[in-house]
């Protein structure tokens, strides 16, 4: 093995924890005993063990030591965006209206916004092999003299949208995925049968003091959707 010392028995630590020889429960050997197996100092030690708790390989205890985490069975990692939706790949994109609209009671409550602030609300429609496949709905607070350039809102994901106004890295995200009976209109755009429901993604964008930056729906057929998420280590 190469690299620093301290990663080297971060490393072998993890493979043993990997292959059973300390178990979720356990108590690993000791500072001092790690210093002596790896004939190295306590610092550098801890240093690996810091590097084991980042990596979510075991939990500190004071007065006690390391112990070995409980496998995250349930927790899965799920990426989203709108340019490769769940089970779609969207090939093109036509964009049916930007406007700048009253806000209704629901979205004023969504976005936290008083009466007289008014939303650029943005429609889109996502077509593969030229059908119809999810209708897009967004709304972001407008801010006086802001202008809207139609030609970049129509190939924008929502995180770009939003990165015009802050820095994605002070974003925080919300995604939910449900589904529920369509409107007409809605059903008309995608092209289904009455009364049948549809895929909704929501997505909630927030400021680092937790106020909401945006909010959007996007319509997804339900027989073209499917989804999948990764556990990593």
């Amino acid at each position: 093995m190469s690299g620093p010392k301290y990663a080297i028995i971060a490393r072998d630590l993890k493979e043993k924890i990997n292959k059973g020889i300390y178990s979720p429960g356990e108590l690993i050997p000791s500072e001092n005993e790690l210093a002596g197996l790896y004939k190295v100092s306590r610092m550098t030690v801890r240093r690996s063990l810091s590097l084991l708790n980042n990596e979510g390989y075991t939990y500190s205890v004071p007065g006690k030591g390391y112990y070995v985490c409980e496998p995250q069975q349930h927790k899965y990692e799920l990426s989203y965006n709108e340019a490769s939706m769940p089970g779609i790949v969207p090939e093109a994109t036509k964009l049916l209206d930007v406007n700048i609209v009253n806000s209704t009671k629901q979205l004023r409550l969504e976005l936290q916004i008083d009466n007289e602030i008014k939303l650029i609300r943005i429609k889109r429609l996502f077509c593969s092999a030229k059908n119809p496949v999810a209708y897009d709905i967004k709304y972001i607070p407008y801010k006086r003299g802001e202008p809207i350039i139609e030609k970049e809102i129509r190939f924008a994901n929502f995180p770009e949208l939003v990165a015009q106004r802050n820095s994605l890295f002070t974003v925080n995200k919300e995604l939910r995925i449900y589904c529920e009976k369509a409107k007409p209109e809605i059903l008309e755009l995608l092209q289904l049968g009455k009364e049948m429901p549809v895929v909704v993604i929501k997505q909630k964008f927030f400021d680092s003091s937790n106020k909401p930056l945006g909010l959007g729906f996007t319509y997804i057929n339900p027989l073209r959707f499917s989804i999948q998420a990764y556990s990593f280590k």
